[in-house]
């Protein structure tokens, strides 16, 4: 007969204290879920607090002063002294144009010529052009530059005892690239960005780990095939899969949602893939590394689509972070190909962003593809 104190209240709390101390040792033995449990969410808050901002600060704007006048050289200068706005004297619009191509610039403030005397007699302008791909910072940095021309002119009013001369100054908006400021076509690029990500490394963390865990993956070691060939043909199906996705996401962009594709379809064709190829890669090192598919599954978001999505420049403008982010960002490849993107989709081919993007990927598939091959080899040796 069972005793009343192993079926009642006291038994109870017997047999939960038992569990309780194995559930606690067991969770100490398991060193991944520890890191998982305790460290990620210090690097998360860390990360996040200080990278996510929606706030625009130290934006670079090419000024161009082509007129002698001091009326131009003030309102030249009162375009600083804030945090946020950095403004860059060019010698002439030409290299204005340079530097908002190769996204250098995030806005060009052109002062003609003969402002001075075009002040005086009440019929001055100044152009003000921005850099549409990312239409929120641009309406952002519009709003600063607008603030400080209306600001020096309430200075310049007060100083001449409240009388405005001229009547004020007019300025004449542009946006290149996005000029009706569609967040659509700002968003789609890196919408595809992060769909690359998901089912190249998320998908492929799972291959070696799920053989692993059914112990399929023993049998090749008694086969004369490298680890080189097991890597290549680990990829290849989901290569194809993602090719499918490319297309589909490129239809989807220019016929659904009419985004322009203003740079060569070809080149963003390749890059997607070379892209893809780098994800894939990366996934198969992360399942090849943990040999556990839900660990694999946990380290291949947490490597991969979160950066992509918080640290790529998809949402926030990597400028607008504190200076000791900036370079964590560019470690990961996803802030790479955004670029590359946003640049192919919406400004045009430029050779020495795109041929940087490109080369930076082709590093990270050399190194991913020997990295995953002496994973395997030392688990198959």
């Amino acid at each position: 007969m069972t005793d009343q104190a192993e079926t009642g209240l006291a038994g109870f709390f017997t047999r939960y204290f038992a569990l309780l101390q194995k559930e606690f040792r067991q969770m100490m033995r398991d060193k991944s879920n520890l890191a998982i449990g305790i460290l990620l969410p210090i690097i998360l808050i860390l990360l996040f607090g200080y990278g996510i901002s929606f706030d625009v600060e130290n934006a670079k704007v090419a000024v161009v002063v082509e007129d002698s006048s001091a009326a131009a050289r003030d309102i030249a200068q009162s375009l600083g002294g804030s945090k946020y706005l950095v403004p860059v004297r060019v010698k002439d619009y030409p290299a204005a144009v340079e530097m908002m191509e190769q996204s250098e610039a995030l806005g060009i403030l052109r002062i003609p010529v003969n402002f001075g005397q075009q002040y005086a007699a009440g019929n001055s302008t100044v152009q003000l052009i921005l850099n549409g791909v990312d239409a929120q910072t641009a309406k952002t940095i519009q709003g600063y530059v607008l603030s400080a021309v209306s600001n020096w002119g309430a200075k310049e009013a007060a100083r001449r005892g409240g009388i405005t001369v001229g009547g004020g100054i007019s300025v004449v908006q542009r946006i290149w690239f996005n000029p009706n400021a569609i967040s659509t076509w700002y968003l789609v690029p890196g919408i595809i960005v992060l769909i690359m990500t998901l089912i190249g490394t998320f998908l492929a963390s799972m291959l070696i780990a799920r053989e692993w865990e059914r112990g399929t993956f023993e049998s090749l070691f008694v086969t004369p095939v490298r680890p080189f060939e097991i890597a290549l043909a680990k990829v290849a199906p989901y290569l194809v899969i993602g090719i499918i996705d490319i297309a589909i996401c490129l239809l989807a962009a220019r016929f659904l949602f009419k985004v322009p594709i203003r740079g060569s379809l070809v080149l963003i064709v390749l890059v997607s893939i070379l892209y893809l190829l780098v994800s894939l890669l990366m996934g198969l090192l992360v399942s090849g590394v943990t040999r556990n598919q839900f660990l694999a599954s946990q380290m291949a978001l947490l490597v991969s689509f979160m950066p992509a999505v918080m640290f790529s420049g998809f949402v926030f403008d990597l400028r607008n972070m504190p200076g000791w982010i900036q370079p964590i960002c560019e470690i990961f490849p996803a802030t790479h190909f955004m670029k590359v993107a946003k640049l192919l989709f919406l400004a045009g081919n430029d050779a020495s962003v795109v041929s940087q993007g490109v080369l930076i990927l082709l590093g990270y598939t050399i190194l991913f593809l020997i990295l995953t091959t002496w994973t395997l080899r030392k688990r198959v040796e």
